[in-house]
């Protein structure tokens, strides 16, 4: 009893958050978006209608990059929603942390579906807004229904790079909380 109570009389000075991951750590510059492959993306060869999981913010260490909540849906939009286009507005980047109970979604290009599937619980989110539009996540309020997503820029010749962003709810977002649309 008396080591539990020593313990718990100490425990509010440990620096506890020091231990959890924190993207407002990331780095204030722009950074290139690297496929798993190790290859720099580029909208001159990243085909439309198709997705890769990367990491962001990338620390070199394996088992840091491998959190959860540093894997984003890297998605070039299908045609008709926009990806034929050669600039930043045909790619997306959204937090893959669903928002309802924090599995992570994927996206599926298939023909009749073109969307984000959480395989938990059946949410489904838009892939040009981030936008839940059904399943639990879909009945939560805004914030908590539109992903936290990233912005990009793309030099010339058709580079793309991660803009430093804004974890909070009115700019990119919040990883597993959201963001306003």
């Amino acid at each position: 009893m008396g080591a539990a109570g020593t313990g718990l009389a100490f425990a509010p000075f440990v620096p506890f958050g020091n231990y959890m991951p924190n993207p407002n750590s990331a780095s204030l510059e722009k950074v290139p978006v690297i496929l798993p492959d190790g290859t720099q993306a580029n909208i001159n060869t990243f085909p439309a209608n198709h997705a890769e999981v990367i990491t962001y913010p990338s620390t070199g260490d394996a088992a840091l990059d491998a959190e959860a909540f540093r894997k984003w849906q890297f998605i070039r939009l299908p045609e008709e929603l926009g990806g034929g286009k050669n600039d930043a507005s045909a790619i997306r980047a959204y937090s893959m942390v669903c928002l309802h109970l924090w599995c992570l979604w994927k996206y599926w290009p298939d023909e009749g579906r073109k969307r984000g599937e959480c395989p938990c619980h059946g949410s489904m989110y838009d892939p040009v807004t981030g936008t839940a539009f059904v399943g639990p996540a879909s009945v939560q309020a805004a914030p908590s229904n539109t992903l936290a997503q990233l912005t990009f820029e793309i030099d010339s010749d058709g580079f793309v790079f991660i803009l430093p962003p804004k974890f909070t709810a009115n700019e990119n977002g919040v990883i597993g909380y959201g963001r306003f649309a």
